[in-house]
């Protein structure tokens, strides 16, 4: 039995990987501060007595005895880190800082969940991890863009100077079951949108793409990467390379939910990428034949499943 740490535990993921993490026969510690994190999301694992729930920043330092840590810890969708740009920022460095201390004075291996934002408006597709990106680090999303750049940097420089072991994996366009119907996250958006009859809102003319991975995916590709060789550092693109276009994903969630809602087109956000496709040679080859299992259609009729129940429950 290993002791495990999840930084951002009762998140969208964290939540999925803490009870992935007790399935295999862990100890789990969660900790969250609760900023874009519920504890909806893991009140059904608190009965069990090798899971703990710790509500702590990762701004501030931490101090417990552990073999791996998730660095999680984060809010991934537009509208939660725009909402307050500095905490975002501070969340990636300082929190990637203190759990690397942490995992130094453990000698725990340590992941941290990077993101495909680090290519920015790629002008390499698919995007392999040796390009380098094309971001803006003045824009409205630089914020998370550039805070996962750094924590990057960090981790390597952990590894380098003070032999941490570390994993890094930059995670691609991700939904499922446990989302908030808020969040301003494409998939969420049109599902709520398109379960409510509302007029589904397509930035730009559609055509942008995106690739889209089903959470349990997700979380296989994460554990496989923990459980390399410490050679295997990364990064490592995590991600389905099936490519959608906003249009193709509209009018799919329509398919599924029967919907009357209407495609309206609003002005495209600044920055936003055109084009996100992953290159997961890498993973293939280093997480034993990691790939994504689940089809779009199949993590679709799943996430609306959830929608529908949540609305449906007034949440």
């Amino acid at each position: 039995m290993k002791r495990i740490l999840v930084t951002g535990g009762a998140g969208f993921v964290g939540s999925h990987l803490c009870e992935h993490l007790l399935n295999q026969g862990n100890e789990v510690i969660c900790l969250d501060n609760y900023f874009t994190g519920k504890k909806q999301k893991i009140v059904h694992l608190m009965d069990n007595p090798w899971f703990e729930v710790v509500r702590h920043d990762v701004t501030m330092p931490f101090y417990i005895e552990v073999d791996e840590i998730y660095n999680l810890a984060c809010p991934a969708s537009p509208v939660h880190y725009q909402y307050n740009a500095i905490k975002t920022i501070k969340t990636s460095v300082m929190g990637a800082i203190n759990m690397l201390g942490l995992a130094k004075r453990t000698r725990a291996k340590i992941l941290q969940a990077s993101t495909s934002e680090v290519y920015g408006d790629p002008e390499v597709h698919p995007q392999p991890e040796n390009y380098w990106g094309h971001v803006n680090p003045i824009g409205v999303r630089s914020c998370y863009d550039e805070g996962k750049r750094c924590a990057e940097s960090l981790f390597v420089n952990y590894h380098q100077q003070n032999n941490v072991r570390i994993k890094i994996v930059r995670i691609f366009n991700t939904y499922g079951p446990k989302m908030e119907p808020d969040d301003g996250r494409v998939v969420s958006n049109f599902i709520v949108q398109a379960l409510q009859n509302k007029d589904i809102t397509i930035f730009g003319e559609g055509t942008q793409t995106r690739s889209f991975q089903y959470v349990s995916d997700l979380v296989e590709g994460m554990v496989r990467m923990m459980s390399t060789d410490d050679s295997v550092t990364g990064p490592i693109n995590i991600g389905n390379p099936g490519e959608f276009t906003m249009l193709e994903l509209a009018r799919e969630i329509l398919d599924i939910t029967g919907s009357k809602s209407k495609i309206i087109y609003l002005p495209l956000p600044a920055d936003d990428p055109v084009k996100r496709k992953p290159d997961i040679t890498l993973a293939r080859e280093k997480l034993d034949g990691w790939e994504p299992v689940v089809p779009l259609r199949e993590g679709l009729l799943k996430t609306v499943e959830y929608f529908d129940r949540l609305l449906s429950d007034g949440n």
